[in-house]
């Protein structure tokens, strides 16, 4: 397994000004980073490429959310062609610092105030998630569609239905991006939801049920471990979570959930790996 941890932990937005989280993730034995691409123009393709060959760590790009302007479901053709071109400037982005992936709520307007799914908005975001897949598939970058709470999207919630897009979109690189605190509202079991995807996960995010320190919570580890041991993935995963109180809204933070970044990252760290050594993955 890769493991990793989001530029979150310490930061609440990614700029230059915290490039030295690379060195930070380094320092700890992680195999990558997850940069967010919540603002892609501060986004510095070159530094990071740059700085990340000098220390020696791989990263990801993730937390990609589109705004009402960008909606793949919205009911305006010309909407859900602009967010089709700002998905391909994400993948563009993530080509020059020579990631393999990126992930997020890509398969519809975040915090969409709307009512139930309709056939359309299904259709849409398949015909969309296609056409940016088999834009990516020429940089070899994998999309992960990220199931996250009924408060942030009235399309995907569950693993189920992430599974019934990718089925929808039809191709090998459009995957599925698990995190386990919206799996820890949505799901019934962290062992079946993890167990449904097989051959179908990008990226698997380990997050306590508040976004703290994993193994401090009520999350079921057990099932979940079990489950990748059973399915036989061996790829990245990676905590996120937020040690800071910021003015930063999509984070969804408003009390101290950690002592700090950095005793997120060990403690984190510490617990994740004696449950990979006790499933042998």
């Amino acid at each position: 397994m890769k493991l990793g941890i989001h530029a979150y932990a310490w930061c609440s937005q990614w700029s230059n000004a915290v490039l030295d989280i690379l060195d930070k993730a380094k320092q700890e034995g992680l195999d990558f980073l997850e940069i967010p691409l919540m603002k892609l123009e501060d986004f510095d393709p070159k530094a990071v490429l740059k700085r990340k060959n000098e220390v020696g760590i791989d990263v990801v790009t993730s937390n990609v959310i589109l705004a009402a302007e960008h909606d793949i479901t919205s009911t305006d053709p010309a909407c859900r062609a602009r967010g089709i071109e700002y998905l391909k400037r994400c993948v563009d982005a993530t080509a020059a610092v020579e990631a393999d992936s990126f992930s997020g709520v890509i398969y519809s307007q975040y915090c969409k105030a709307t009512n139930v799914p309709t056939e359309d908005d299904w259709k849409w975001s398949a015909e969309a998630l296609r056409a940016v897949g088999e834009y990516a598939a020429q940089y070899s970058i994998t999309l992960g569609l990220e199931p996250v709470t009924r408060y942030e999207s009235n399309l995907i919630n569950t693993c189920e239905e992430a599974l019934r897009l990718l089925d929808m979109v039809g191709l090998d690189n459009v995957k599925v991006h698990p995190d386990t605190y919206h799996m820890n509202v949505e799901e019934k079991s962290f062992y079946d939801a993890t167990k449904m995807l097989k051959g179908r996960i990008c990226h698997y995010h380990m997050c306590e049920c508040d976004r703290g320190i994993p193994g401090t919570g009520h999350v079921d580890w057990d099932g979940i471990f079990r489950a990748l041991k059973e399915i036989g993935y061996n790829g990245r995963i990676g905590m996120e979570g937020f040690s800071d109180i910021t003015d930063n809204m999509s984070t969804w933070v408003w009390r101290k959930l950690a002592p700090s970044g950095d005793v997120f990252l060990r403690e984190g760290i510490k617990f994740l790996r004696q449950m990979i050594k006790k499933y042998e993955l």
